[in-house]
């Protein structure tokens, strides 16, 4: 492995590039930005309307994967970590989303044994979790951390990808 894990992707100041990342696409940890944050975890208003749709999916929660890196089989955070939680701190304490709960998922490439990929999934979300409720003063009851483990491979076509090592913000709608 390199000298640093990368978890990656998201988030950008223009819309465009917002939806962009919400569709997969990754963005540097030095992209992060509060507004764009606060916009993709805002779930849409719910309306009393019926809508009838054939085959219709689940809409999945609104999220955000977020690039934050590690040193190797660490999950302390770096000080460029940190400085974008600083902006993910921020953004979860917005008049938007004060209401809501979020998961914090923790994801790993394929690499090494699944077992340790998996733990060290879950700490990197603890880690993150922990930053955001001690230093963000976010309340601890507000985030689930998760590791996901290889799980949720964002790049199948190379493993390795920096893109599948990345903490993901779901807002939890229920």
């Amino acid at each position: 492995m390199k000298n640093t894990l990368i978890l990656a992707t998201v988030l950008c100041a223009l819309a465009p590039a917002a939806s962009l990342a919400q569709a997969g696409k990754v963005i540097n940890e030095k992209d992060v930005n509060e507004s764009a944050l606060v916009d993709m975890l805002t779930p849409p208003p719910v309306t009393r309307s019926i809508k009838v749709q054939r085959d219709a999916q689940p809409t999945p929660p609104p999220s955000a994967s977020l690039l934050i890196t590690f040193e190797t089989n660490s999950a302390a955070l770096t000080p460029q970590a940190k400085q974008s939680l600083e902006v993910v701190g921020r953004a979860l304490k917005n008049e938007k989303l004060n209401d809501f709960k979020f998961a914090i998922e923790g994801h790993a490439d394929p690499r090494g044994n699944a077992t340790a990929n998996q733990k060290l999934s879950q700490s990197r979300a603890e880690s993150v979790a922990a930053f955001l409720a001690e230093q963000q003063k976010i309340d601890k009851a507000r985030l689930q951390p998760v590791g996901k483990g290889s799980s949720e491979l964002m790049n199948t076509s190379n493993p390795a990808a920096s893109e599948n090592r990345r903490v993901t913000i779901k807002t939890l709608t229920q």
